[in-house]
């Protein structure tokens, strides 16, 4: 059973919702690099583990009560027109690399970034695929692209607490 099609209604939202996440974790990521040489810095990232259990836990209650709920945790928020609100974390690892080793320290916030360029770009993939949007690389404008036949309903209910 393809699990995606029983969600047809909802994947445009989910998808868009982890395009800007992975954009507000490029920015993070990208301050922890262009920071390293600075003394006393202190790496963050967002809880990208977190986020994935949000999207779990919405996938799963559509599954089982046919609605997308996403729930709002202590560094994720999730607003109006498929708006989130991530809070950086201090990546504890990152910060005690840099105050070891910078080289490695940089390695692994490539690594990071590459990782998710890659989830970004599947993200923006997959969207283009269900809905025969064209999706512009590095800069994606949702509201230019969705505003043309494809605007995104916001068919979630906002949950704080699970059921």
């Amino acid at each position: 059973m393809d699990l995606l099609s029983l969600i047809p209604d909802n994947i445009s939202e989910v998808l868009i919702k982890i395009i800007r996440f992975t954009e507000s974790r490029r920015r993070v990521l990208q301050q922890n690099l262009d920071s390293a040489n600075t003394p006393d810095y202190v790496p963050k990232d967002l809880p990208v583990l977190e986020f994935a259990e949000i999207l779990h836990e919405a996938i799963a209650e559509h599954l089982q009560h046919r609605r997308l709920c996403f729930r709002d945790t202590s560094h994720v928020r999730f607003g109006r027109n498929a708006t989130v609100q991530v809070r950086p974390v201090v990546d504890e690892a990152a910060k005690a690399l840099l105050a070891t080793d910078r080289n490695k320290y940089l390695e692994s916030q490539m690594s990071s970034l590459l990782e998710n360029a890659l989830n970004h770009r599947v993200a923006e993939e997959l969207l283009r695929h269900h809905g025969g949007m064209a999706v512009s690389l590095p800069a994606l404008d949702l509201a230019a692209v969705l505003a043309d036949n494809h605007a995104v309903k916001e068919s979630s209910p906002h949950c704080d607490t699970k059921e």
